[in-house]
């Protein structure tokens, strides 16, 4: 039966269109031996479990000085599970922690500027992943191929804007409306644009989750689909986080 989704493309980094390249139905893999789409949920929840530990370790001590090496570890486990994909199993519990470590850390830090805003950000990250969760399931959304294009392209604009705003800072400038001080109403428009975009990036890696369950998947690919959904929700958080700031400056 010919799947109901349209392709592979996806505008996460982590769940791009050769991750199932070589994966088709007739795979020589038993029922328990592919994945699922409650294995990764579970999978998901297990990951966001150990990112939040370490991360309320860090943020209710105080001890930031995890936050860079967390980062850099995070970044390296990412793009070794990108690259090596059957090693998800172990290196995304480990990026989670990781992870767990920058947030903490720089949850902190705005949380002393901004008190309450952390709060904020956490129960803005989650009414936007069930309700976009529930839009996508009651299907009021539809990730067809022009809505799959126009956000890949807009996600890479983003990225690329955030290149751009890094190689700058090393000069010791930067892209002003990215600044979290700027509170002018462009800059909080961006930022606005920003977490939509990476809300709906949510969507499509809903999409590619059930596809690669449709598909016969193999099993250690719940892992790398919580890692996929994992990379977004950071992503997102962050934004929000951002976005508030600004809010909260003006």
């Amino acid at each position: 039966m010919r799947s109901s989704h349209i392709s592979y493309r996806t505008s996460n980094p982590a769940l791009n269109i050769n991750t199932f390249k070589r994966v088709s139905s007739s795979s020589p893999f038993t029922l328990d031996q592919k994945m699922t789409i409650k294995g990764t949920v579970d999978k998901t929840a297990v990951c966001l479990i150990l990112l939040l530990i370490p991360a309320y370790y860090v943020f209710t001590t105080g001890m930031v000085g995890y936050a860079i090496p967390g980062a850099m570890i995070g970044f390296i486990l990412a793009m070794v599970t990108i690259f090596k994909r059957k090693w998800a199993q172990y290196t995304v519990p480990a990026y989670s922690v990781a992870q767990g470590f920058f947030l903490g850390g720089i949850s902190y830090y705005y949380n002393e500027s901004y008190e309450g805003i952390v709060l904020q950000s956490i129960s803005l990250t989650i009414f936007i992943l069930f309700s976009l969760l529930f839009a996508y399931r009651s299907k009021i959304i539809r990730p067809d191929e022009n809505f799959k294009l126009g956000l890949f392209a807009a996600t890479g604009g983003i990225f690329l804007l955030y290149i751009v705003d890094f190689i700058m800072s090393i000069f010791g400038t930067g892209i002003s409306f990215l600044d979290v001080n700027n509170s002018s109403n462009f800059s909080i428009g961006v930022s606005l644009f920003i977490v939509v975009i990476a809300s709906l990036n949510l969507v499509i890696d809903f999409d590619f989750i059930e596809e690669g369950s449709e598909k016969g998947a193999p099993k250690f690919m719940e892992w790398y689909g919580a890692f996929g959904l994992l990379v977004t929700l950071i992503w997102l958080y962050l934004e929000i986080l951002r976005m508030l700031a600004k809010m909260k400056n003006r």
